[in-house]
């Protein structure tokens, strides 16, 4: 997928055949050079290609976050019923708002706030509405 490379030029895609990417030792190696416990997972196919390895992860030891606004799924019910599954072993559903705003941590981080409230007006609805509504206050403000 070009856009998430274009994120992350530098890594080099997991070429794989399983539908569990947690059976690919290459992958498994990935996360483990990382040197971390927790990971942030989202795939294309919630009911499999999230499922699986984060359910993978768990029993691997791993605290898994999965962002569930960035899987989809065959359908509705596929992908709540993947993410019930995915609940009942302790993986913790979050947004992708909640990761971003996570990261930042605080509006004071100005080598990355610019971006960020970019992210949000074009992305995050009426999140980004109210960013949008804030900045033309203060424009007009500083008028």
């Amino acid at each position: 997928m070009p856009q998430i490379q274009a994120v992350f030029p530098d890594q080099k895609p997991i070429d794989r055949t399983t539908m569990n990417s947690w059976e690919d030792k290459n992958f498994v190696a990935a996360i483990k050079k990382t040197n971390r416990k927790k990971i942030v997972m989202a795939a294309l196919w919630t009911e499999v290609c999230l499922a699986f390895p984060a359910i993978s992860a768990i029993e691997a030891g791993y605290e898994v976050y999965v962002v569930v606004d960035a899987s989809g799924a065959s359908s509705i019910e596929a992908h709540e019923t993947a993410i019930k599954r995915m609940t009942q072993v302790g993986i913790i559903p979050v947004t992708w708002l909640q990761v971003l705003c996570e990261l930042q941590r605080d509006w004071a981080r100005k080598e990355t706030y610019l971006a960020v409230m970019e992210l949000l007006k074009e992305h995050a609805g009426a999140y980004g509405a109210g960013v949008f509504y804030v900045e033309s206050i203060m424009e007009e403000h500083n008028r």
